[in-house]
């Protein structure tokens, strides 16, 4: 009987667990470790950002749902992985043996590299976490007690800029629905080469779509941006001009600002020479698994993707929920064929799928694939995106507590797109 464990329970982690479940049955354990014990869908905190979402409508305990699935769990962070015993050391001191592993732990947030940056020791805020994206709120919430400028974007190096551009759209309408809109300058930074780049080389017209959408809320913008520091209430930004060389330097005030930074590999997974690169991500083939460590698999946010293209400031690329279910189900499948004695042939589908909500509309973008040059690029902006994303939140978290996994994308967005299978 083998042990095949998961390391993270987050949109990537919990699927994996569900779809190996189903497959190996009662043959083999299945276990998922997570540093904390509840289930919190990400993909919802810029709502929680400005109240419209609270903790308790976006997570969920772990434990019951995994119990009932017959799933292990163990609730605690991973300080080391010996890959070359298989074995991962709990912060407890204990240990656990596998014999596969999928590493899905989601990224490290490095708002270390620019000082001042993030919620904790820094004077911005995030909504990476359900945690940050509750002091973010307390930050709207002072700010709606003391209006005044605002700056909200995505930092040199960052690679999820959906949640940067909808944080902005979302506190503009939240401004607008209470009459304090008048009293808050909006200011978007943004590392990527124009807006609507979105570290893709932008998808269909994403470079129009939002740059009127931007136009027509009154949100400033600054591209091509490095952020050097951060002051309380002040921020300090190097535009560049396309040779990377500095055009302009900016002093930003602000009562309130929101910035996604970069990602980095945690750091039980970064430690582990031949496992990674640079950065921390995990390297992996074609099947989703490492060529140091073979019996480790990877997928999401924690895995290494090449830039889509050189940018005169730097900017990662970012993996999408289609992305992540694609590589999700390559993992189980692959491993899946080893236990049975096969080659692994089961490989992702890499296309780009974003679904970003304005707060009273959206904007929904289709990459295929997602490194030019592409199949298909599309764009279309309207109001059933903000209905669609809802429903996609309510959806998703009913399987998850439910304990099912399936391809939502393909099954349902994807025909609602006219589209049978991205290849």
């Amino acid at each position: 009987m083998a042990n095949i464990i998961i390391l993270g329970a987050g949109i990537g982690g919990m699927p994996a667990a569900y779809e190996m479940k189903e497959a190996v049955g009662n043959k083999h354990e299945v276990t998922v470790i997570n540093a904390t014990d509840y289930f919190q869908f990400v993909p919802s905190n810029p709502w929680v950002g400005v109240g419209w979402r609270d903790r308790e409508g976006i997570t969920f305990p772990l434990a019951p749902v995994l119990e009932r699935k017959r799933i292990n769990f163990i609730a605690q962070p991973v300080t080391a992985i010996e890959a070359d015993r298989n074995k991962l050391v709990l912060q407890s001191g204990e240990s656990v043996d596998y014999d596969f592993l999928i590493v899905t732990t989601g990224p490290k947030l490095s708002f270390d590299e620019i000082p001042g940056l993030g919620p904790h020791n820094g004077f911005t805020q995030s909504i990476c976490t359900i945690d940050h994206a509750e002091k973010a709120y307390q930050g709207y919430q002072q700010l709606l007690d003391n209006p005044g400028p605002v700056v909200i974007g995505a930092v040199q190096g960052a690679s999820c800029f959906g949640p940067a551009y909808e944080y902005a759209m979302i506190v503009d309408t939240a401004l607008r629905q209470v009459k304090r809109r008048k009293d808050v300058p909006m200011t978007f930074i943004t590392s990527e080469p124009y807006v609507g780049h979105m570290g893709l080389g932008g998808v269909g017209d994403s470079k129009g779509l939002l740059e009127s959408e931007m136009r027509e809320r009154h949100i400033k913008w600054i591209a091509n941006a490095k952020v050097v520091k951060v002051e309380k209430g002040k921020m300090f930004v190097d535009e560049h001009n396309d040779r990377g060389e500095v055009i302009r330097t900016h002093e930003l005030p602000f009562h309130h600002s929101m910035m996604i930074p970069a990602f980095k590999g945690v750091d039980a997974v970064a430690n582990v020479a031949g496992l990674v690169n640079p950065r921390g991500f995990v390297t992996v083939d074609k099947y989703q698994r490492n060529a140091t460590y073979p019996n480790i698999y990877s997928a999401g946010v924690c895995i290494a993707i090449p830039p889509v293209e050189t940018t005169p400031v730097p900017t990662g690329t970012p993996k999408t929920g289609y992305m992540i279910e694609s590589m999700v189900t390559a993992s189980v499948k692959n491993i899946v064929n080893e236990l049975n004695g096969t080659a692994p042939s089961a490989t992702a589908t890499w296309n780009a799928i974003c679904f970003a909500d304005m707060g009273d509309t959206g904007a929904a973008f289709v990459a295929v694939p997602q490194i030019p040059p592409r199949n298909l690029t599309w764009s279309k902006k309207g109001k059933w995106v903000h209905v669609l994303k809802v429903a996609f939140e309510k959806y998703f978290m009913r399987k998850m507590k439910k304990g099912t996994s399936e391809p939502l994308y393909e099954h349902y967005f994807l025909k609602a797109l006219g589209v049978e299978r991205l290849n």
